[in-house]
C-alpha cells in the first residue's frame, strides 16, 4: 500500500470508528461547555485515544503526521481534532522535529485551551529529545503575537519534574508577565506550580523577584 493510500485509510476507518461510538446526547453539553463552534460526537477523550490506538497502532511515523494533518484540516466534529491530536503520540515520533510545524499549526488554528493544552506535551518530548533547537523554538514561540502559541511555550515544560530547564521557564514567562489575557496569566500560574513540586524555593524567589498578575501568583503559590 502506496504512503498516500494508507493515509487515505487511516483516516477513513478512524473516522468511521468515531462515528460508531457517537453518542449525540453528550455532544451537546460537550459543545457548550468547550464554547465550541465545531460540534461534537459525543466521545470522551480516553475513549478517542483507545479508537486511535487500535486502527493506528502499526501506522509508520510518515502516515501518521499525514493523517493527523488530513484528519485536523478536515474535521467536521471536535473528536476528529482529538483523535488528530492523538496520533501524534505514539512512541515512534517522540522528539521528531516533523511534529513542530504540525504542532505550530494545530495550536494557531484550534485557538482554544483544550488544543494547546494536550500538544504542549509534544513540545515536552521534544525537549527531551532535541534540548537546544527545541527551546529556540519555545524562546521564539513566546514572543509570538497568537496568544495560544504563548501559552503552548509556557506550558511546555509541565510534567518534566528535575528535567525542567529553569532559565527557558523564566525566557518563556517574562515576555507575558503584563498580558491582561485569562489564558496566558493562568498558564503562568500553572507552570510555576507544577515546578513548585520540584523546586518551590526557585519559585517562590521568582515569583517574588517579577510583578506578576494577581491570578499568576495565586495559581504558582496555591500549595506552597
Amino acid at each position: 500500500m502506496s504512503d498516500s493510500a494508507a493515509e487515505s485509510a487511516l483516516v477513513g476507518e478512524m473516522r468511521a470508528a468515531l462515528r460508531t461510538v457517537a453518542d449525540p446526547s453528550r455532544a451537546a453539553g460537550q459543545q457548550a461547555y468547550m464554547k465550541s463552534a465545531m460540534p461534537f460526537l459525543g466521545i470522551r477523550v480516553p475513549e478517542v485515544r483507545r479508537l486511535v490506538a487500535d486502527a493506528a497502532g502499526s501506522a509508520d511515523p510518515v502516515t501518521r503526521l499525514s493523517a493527523a494533518r488530513r484528519l485536523w484540516d478536515g474535521a467536521t466534529h471536535r473528536e476528529e481534532r482529538y483523535a488528530a491530536m492523538a496520533l501524534l503520540r505514539a512512541r515512534s515520533l517522540r522528539g521528531d522535529p516533523r511534529l513542530v510545524p504540525l504542532v505550530e499549526h494545530m495550536v494557531r488554528t484550534g485557538a482554544w485551551w483544550d488544543i494547546t493544552d494536550e500538544l504542549a506535551h509534544r513540545l515536552g518530548d521534544l525537549l527531551d529529545a532535541r534540548p537546544d533547537e527545541t527551546a529556540a523554538v519555545v524562546r521564539d514561540w513566546a514572543h509570538d503575537a497568537d496568544q495560544w502559541i504563548r501559552r503552548i511555550a509556557i506550558l511546555s515544560q509541565l510534567g518534566r519534574r528535575t528535567r525542567v530547564d529553569q532559565g527557558l521557564l523564566a525566557d518563556a514567562i517574562r515576555p507575558n508577565t503584563a498580558d491582561p489575557e485569562f489564558f496566558i496569566a493562568k498558564a503562568i500560574g500553572w507552570a510555576l506550580r507544577d515546578h513548585a513540586r520540584t523546586d518551590p524555593a526557585w519559585v517562590r524567589a521568582f515569583v517574588a523577584a517579577h510583578d506578576l498578575r494577581p491570578l499568576s501568583v495565586r495559581e504558582a503559590l496555591k500549595h506552597l
